[in-house]
């Protein structure tokens, strides 16, 4: 089976407003910046560190527009998809790559509860909106 040789599945934070934008084809595309906490030996103090690491993240289709809409800044997802290396040459000649995530599948995690306290009573009141979580 080909299609399991390359997949991810990973549980992190919004770190900014997802963005959408359209394909030439129509197609919906959603880009998300999620942090993933995970921890490490300081080899120096043999202690155990908290560390984050960033991951881009690109959703398509109705997904994507779906996103958008219900998602923020520092709303927990989990994200199933596969890794995809891009490669590109900077302005300067310089090589540059970047290894991302492309989703297959978004769940939303952070509750209806946890966003109301995340929110101040003001920002709550003009959202207005309810959310499907």
């Amino acid at each position: 089976m080909a299609s399991d040789t390359n997949k991810v599945i990973t549980i992190g934070r919004l770190t900014r407003d997802p963005e959408l934008r359209s394909l030439a084809s129509g197609t919906s595309l959603a880009d998300l910046s999620i942090a993933v906490n995970s921890t490490q030996k300081n080899k120096s103090t043999e202690e155990w560190e908290d560390c984050a690491n960033f991951f881009s993240v690109t959703v398509f289709g109705k997904q994507a527009e779906t996103i958008v809409k219900y998602c923020s800044k520092g709303d927990r997802i989990c994200v199933t998809g596969r890794l995809e290396q891009r490669r590109w040459e900077a302005e300067n000649g310089g090589k540059r790559e970047k290894v991302g995530i492309v989703a297959d599948s978004v769940q939303f995690l952070t509750t209806k509860g946890e966003r109301t306290q995340q929110e101040s009573p003001a920002q709550a009141a003009q959202s207005g909106e309810e959310a499907p979580f």
